[in-house]
């Protein structure tokens, strides 16, 4: 198994291209954010942590239904486009970090996964899961997406949920969708009863 790719190897997929993934132009990107939003149920969000924000195309859309919304990347350079995006939006604030070194403390009502956790190992996977469930505010919504076709990266989507499921026990895993590309997973922080 390849390690979790670190910053240095999205610092040079943004020096290559301001947009590698083309999320400006894809209909695959539209159609997958818009699924995304409406995986959320119309809620809004008191304070959302969006993991993997890269030139903030979601983030300016999920700004929407957030009081606060907190958007981490790893690249410097994806950071800077998505703050110029999002200028206009005095509820978004941006962090250069990692996960799971770098996840910030909660709690949070929402955190979205879109399309990063596979860019991690299975060890980061699992203490990423662990990191989000103890962040988890109580009924917060923890939203993952993953690319479900051939990859480099060191797990695929679907293994990358099984690992977060099977560490984040607390959360339950209340709905998913499989489209042909990704896959939609939501879990929620299931209430305890004294």
């Amino acid at each position: 198994m390849s390690p979790s790719w670190d910053a240095a190897v999205f610092d040079r997929l943004y020096a290559s291209s301001p947009d590698p993934w083309n999320f400006t132009g894809s209909a695959y990107e539209k159609a997958k954010y818009d699924a995304t939003l409406a995986a959320l149920g119309g809620r809004r969000f008191g304070k959302a942590l969006e993991i993997g924000c890269s030139i903030g195309v979601l983030t300016r859309r999920l700004a929407a239904q957030c009081d606060a919304l907190l958007a981490l990347d790893g690249a410097q350079a994806a950071l800077d486009q998505a703050a110029a995006r999002c200028h206009d939006l005095p509820q978004v604030q941006f962090r250069r970090a990692m996960i799971p070194g770098g996840f910030p403390p909660g709690p949070f009502d929402l955190i979205l996964f879109s399309e990063v956790l596979y860019f991690l190992d299975a060890d980061d996977v699992s203490r990423t899961a662990s990191l989000a469930q103890a962040s988890l505010a109580p009924d917060g919504l923890a939203i993952l997406v993953n690319w479900t076709g051939e990859t480099n990266t060191p797990v695929t989507g679907d293994a990358a949920v099984t690992l977060f499921a099977a560490a984040a026990r607390e959360l339950q895993h209340t709905d998913w969708r499989r489209e042909e590309q990704y896959r939609l997973d939501r879990f929620r922080r299931k209430h305890v009863l004294f």
